[in-house]
Formats: structure tokens, sequence, C-alpha cells
């Protein structure tokens, strides 16, 4: 009778290389900074702003 053969070791997934983080731009400084301090009335406004410059900033990703 043969001996089993010995375990190998599971491969894991692939390794991803680190990116860093991107500066923030001068629009991006926390805008959502102090909502919790605000009128939920107002949580409208402010997400809707935010929406606006993030598709004004993803519209320009096809001119790079």
């Amino acid at each position: 009778m043969s001996q089993p053969e010995p375990a190998r070791p599971v491969p894991g997934p692939p390794r991803v290389p680190s990116v860093p983080p991107a500066e923030p731009g001068p629009d991006a400084s926390e805008p959502l900074a102090g909502l919790a301090a605000r009128p939920v009335a107002e949580h409208v406004a402010v997400f809707q702003a935010e929406h606006d410059r993030l598709r004004r900033e993803l519209s320009t990703i096809d001119q790079l």
C-alpha cells in the first residue's frame, strides 16, 4: 500500500499592491462634516450639493 501524499498549502488570494490615498482636492475638504449638527431638513441640500460636485468631478474622467 502506498503512502498518501503530504497535504500542500492552499494558496491565498493574490496580493494587491497598496495604493496611497489620493490627495483631496480643494472642494473635497470633508463636505459632510458637521452634518449631524445641522437640522435634518438641511441634509437633503447638503447631499444634493455633494452629489452635484461628484458628478462634475466624474464627468471629467474621460478627458484624462
